[in-house]
C-alpha cells in the first residue's frame, strides 16, 4: 500500500476490531477527510482491497473469467484467461507482496516463511493457493492460485463448453447410474475436478458419498456427502492424516461410494480394495498422460504401500476394481475429454 494510504490509517487502530462491512463504513469516513488530490471512491476501494481483499489482485480474483493467477515477484504477474496465459500489468513492491501472501495464508490457516518455505491452503472464495518463499523460489516468493467456478458446472454445461461430446455425456451418465467404478486421468488443469463434480451431480440422491481430498476442491452437489480432508504434521512431526487413514476411515462410514480428489500415494492400495469389494461406483483421479498411462500410474501407486502384493496380482486388481478411465486434457486453451477406455 502506498505511504500516502498508510496516513489515512494511522490514529485509526480501532478499525482492526470491526467486521468488513462496518470497517468499510469507518473507511469511507476517513476518506472524506482526506485533500480531495485524490479520488475518493478510488481510495476507498484501495484501502478496502488492502485491508479486506487481495490487494492489486482483487481485479484479478473478482473476474470470472481468470481461472489461475501466477506470481513470480513482485513486479511479474501472470494471468490465464479462457486458457490463455498472458503477463499483466499488476505490480507492487515486495514488502508488499509479503505482507499479501501472510494475510492470505493466514486466512486458510497456514504460514510460509524459512523453517517451512512451502504452503497450500484454499482460500475463503474457494480458490487454492501455494505459496514457496526463499531461499526456496530464490530471492523472490512464488505465488500461485488456481480458482474454480462459482458453482460446479453440469455435464450439459460441458457439453456447452465444447469439452464433452453429446454422446460421451449421456454415456458418462448412464455409467453412475449402472454404478459403473471409473479413473479421471489428465494433466494438472486438464479439467479433472470440473468433470468430477459433473459426475457426482449425477449420483442418486439416497446414496451415500464420503469425498476423500488433500486440499478442498471438490464440490459435491450429490444429496448425501461427506467430505474427509488430510492434514499435515505440526511442527513437531506430530498430527499427521494422510489418504491412506483417510480412505480406512471412510470404509467405517458406511460408504456407497468412495471418491478419492487424487490418488498420489500408497493410498492407491485402499482404494483399489475399496472399489473391488462392494463400493462399485466409486471415483478417483489420477495424473497420468493417457488412459492406459492411467492404469501403470495406478499400478505403480499401490505398489509404494507396505505389504503389497507382487506386481501381477495388483495388476489383477486394478483391471477387477475400474471400469472405465477417462482421459482429459488440454488442448489449444480448451479442457477437452479426448478419451474414454473401458477397462
Amino acid at each position: 500500500m502506498k505511504e500516502p494510504l498508510l496516513d489515512l490509517l494511522r490514529g485509526h487502530e480501532g478499525l482492526a476490531d470491526l467486521d468488513p462491512a462496518s470497517r468499510r463504513l469507518a473507511l469511507r469516513a476517513v476518506v472524506r477527510e482526506r485533500a480531495a488530490e485524490e479520488d475518493p471512491g478510488d481510495t476507498l476501494e484501495r484501502i478496502s482491497d488492502w485491508i479486506d481483499g487481495f490487494g492489486p489482485l482483487s481485479a484479478a480474483m473478482s473476474d470470472p473469467d481468470v481461472t489461475d493467477i501466477l506470481v513470480n515477484g513482485s513486479e511479474e504477474v501472470w494471468l490465464e484467461r479462457a486458457g490463455s496465459l498472458q503477463r499483466s500489468s499488476l505490480a507492487m513492491s515486495p514488502p508488499e507482496l509479503s505482507h499479501l501472501i501472510e494475510r492470505m495464508l493466514a486466512a486458510c490457516g497456514a504460514r510460509a516463511d524459512v523453517l517451512v518455505p512451502i504452503a497450500d491452503g484454499r482460500l475463503p472464495d474457494g480458490s487454492r493457493i501455494h505459496v514457496v518463499v526463499p531461499p526456496i523460489s530464490g530471492r523472490s516468493p512464488v505465488v500461485s492460485i488456481r480458482k474454480f467456478p462459482q458453482r460446479a458446472y453440469t455435464l450439459d454445461d460441458l457439453v456447452g463448453f465444447g469439452s464433452l461430446r453429446p454422446d460421451h455425456a449421456v454415456f458418462l451418465q448412464a455409467a453412475v447410474a449402472e454404478r459403473k467404478t471409473m479413473a479421471i486421468s489428465g494433466g494438472t488443469g486438464s479439467g479433472k475436478t470440473t468433470l468430477a463434480n459433473a459426475l457426482l451431480a449425477c449420483v442418486p440422491a439416497h446414496e451415500r458419498v464420503i469425498v476423500i481430498e488433500e486440499t478442498p476442491e471438490l464440490r459435491p452437489v450429490c444429496e448425501h456427502h461427506v467430505s474427509l480432508f488430510t492434514r499435515p504434521p505440526n511442527i513437531e512431526g506430530r498430527g499427521h492424516i494422510d489418504q491412506t487413514a483417510l480412505v480406512r476411515a471412510a470404509l467405517r462410514m458406511r460408504p456407497d461410494r468412495i471418491v478419492i480428489g487424487e490418488v498420489r500415494g500408497p493410498e492407491a492400495l485402499d482404494a483399489l480394495h475399496a472399489m473391488a469389494t462392494g463400493h462399485e461406483g466409486s471415483l478417483v483421479t489420477v495424473h497420468a498422460r493417457s488412459a492406459s498411462d492411467a492404469l501403470e500410474r495406478l499400478l505403480d501407486l499401490a505398489l509404494m504401500a507396505p505389504g503389497a502384493p507382487g506386481e501381477q496380482a495388483l495388476r489383477r486388481k486394478v483391471e477387477r476394481s475400474l471400469d472405465i478411465v477417462v482421459h482429459v486434457e488440454r488442448r489449444a486453451g480448451l479442457r477437452r475429454i479426448v478419451q474414454i477406455m473401458d477397462v
